[in-house]
């Protein structure tokens, strides 16, 4: 995503970029393609309402910037009720196409595994960084990458799903159309089904960590054994919550616990189930996966799974222009900076590739306002967060400063739509300016 995103925004302000992708030459845990900007966790780029959510204000502002990753998006997006989705393949497909297409981008199919010391480079190679990438970035940083373990979600066949006990709505009803007011398949579960679940859930074999490995998860991507573990009740209040559904099969009934999937491909064949991360081993997988009401018989395109995730402590290494301060010639970008999520790694190779090409130029592009959504999320990762307790971060309000309302801090959406209106005012002065400065 981030690198994608990095080499559109140079190539379009001008500069020749080489982009170096090790796939399919060099696989992965998680990708199955060589294409680039493959989406291997989720097919969801989260809330699309760019005033009242502080992803769907990114997504704002890399619109506004022409971004690569949000025009393809936009192009394959998929009902999601207030959620931006897409259709991962074509997505993905169409990204890469566009990028060979350019005049002044070439591909070139090949690892990288050390840090050159000549000419202007952009580091976006996410959460699994070759073995021997990551070895050079430590015995230049002279400190070790952190590294969290990211789960990836369960993706069932719609036709194996039993539609006499699901049922397909968003919750509250919530969307334009009627297809985003149905953007999600839901499977109810009683209460003596959830505790029998849970059982399961806790008992099936889990992957095993490899010696010396310590799983450090980040809250938005935890595996649900990992919720459960911390309260029975805990899946209840998170991806389980039976809140905003109404079940056509018994109206009278509320459920306990209801269980979401959402469409992955545009064709609606594929489902993934939303929020299910898991380390679960793949048989005792299916079997805990086969209690919910529903997928009794279900297939599954791809069982869930983990990989190690890696990234740099920014705020150590990092300039606030995303230069490594030990050999500013190299730039940093997307989720290997301590981002998280889609968006936000995009988001993180726009600017890169927009400060590097300015560099180039002969000019000087500041940061941008960290009134912004994109300013926010760059000054917390190289600066804003503690060093000694860096971890991961979305973008999200608090990482804003505050807005002064007259009203106080109870008015949330009041308050939010300040955010939103002060950061859109901002993002499109810093945008004329270096456009103007780069020009």
């Amino acid at each position: 995503m981030a690198g994608s995103e990095a080499a559109w925004q140079a190539a379009q302000m001008g500069i020749d970029v080489v982009i170096h992708e090790m796939r399919p030459k060099v696989g992965t845990f998680a990708h199955q393609t060589g294409n680039l900007a493959e989406m291997v966790c989720s097919n969801s780029f989260r809330s699309d309402d760019d005033e009242q959510n502080a992803v769907g204000l990114l997504h704002w502002e890399m619109r506004a910037a022409g971004g690569l990753i949000m025009a393809m998006a936009d192009a394959h997006a998929l009902p999601a009720g207030g959620a931006l989705a897409v259709d991962r393949e074509p997505f993905a497909q169409s990204v890469t196409d566009r990028l060979r297409a350019h005049p002044r981008i070439t591909i070139a199919e090949a690892e990288i595994t050390g840090l050159p010391r000549d000419g202007q480079w952009i580091f976006a190679t996410g959460p699994l960084t070759s073995a021997a990438l990551a070895d050079a970035i430590r015995a230049e940083t002279g400190a070790d990458a952190l590294a969290f373990f990211d789960a990836i979600a369960p993706i069932v066949y719609a036709d194996s799903i039993d539609m006499s006990k699901a049922w397909f709505q968003s919750r509250y009803d919530k969307g334009e159309t009627e297809e985003d007011r149905k953007a999600y398949l839901n499977c109810p579960l009683d209460k003596p089904q959830y505790e029998a679940f849970i059982d399961a859930l806790l008992a099936a074999d889990k992957a095993e960590f490899r010696e010396g490995e310590t799983a450090g998860y980040f809250d938005g991507c935890l595996p649900i054994e990992v919720m459960a573990a911390r309260g029975r009740e805990t899946l209840r209040h998170g991806p389980m919550k039976p809140v905003g559904l109404t079940n056509p099969h018994q109206p009278d009934v509320k459920a306990h616990a209801i269980v979401q999937l959402r469409r992955d491909n545009k064709l609606g064949t594929l489902l993934n189930i939303v929020g299910f991360q898991t380390k679960m081993k793949y048989g005792a997988q299916a079997d805990v996966l086969r209690m919910i009401p529903g997928l009794e018989n279900a297939k599954f395109a791809r069982l869930g799974g983990i990989h190690r995730n890696t990234f740099l402590n920014s705020p150590t290494l990092l300039d606030a222009r995303m230069r490594l301060k030990s050999q500013p010639n190299i730039r940093f970008a997307g989720q290997i900076t301590g981002v998280e999520g889609y968006v936000e790694s995009a988001a993180m190779g726009l600017l890169a590739g927009r400060m590097a090409a300015a560099e180039i130029l002969g000019q000087s592009l500041d940061t941008p306002p960290d009134v912004t959504a994109m300013g926010a999320l760059v000054t917390h990762i190289t600066g804003g967060a503690e060093a000694k307790t860096f971890q991961p971060m979305n973008v999200n309000f608090g990482l804003f400063p505050p807005v002064d309302m007259k009203g106080g801090r109870r008015n949330r959406p009041a308050r939010y739509k300040a955010y939103t209106d002060r950061a859109k005012a901002a993002w499109t002065g810093w945008l004329a300016q270096s456009v103007l400065d780069a020009a």
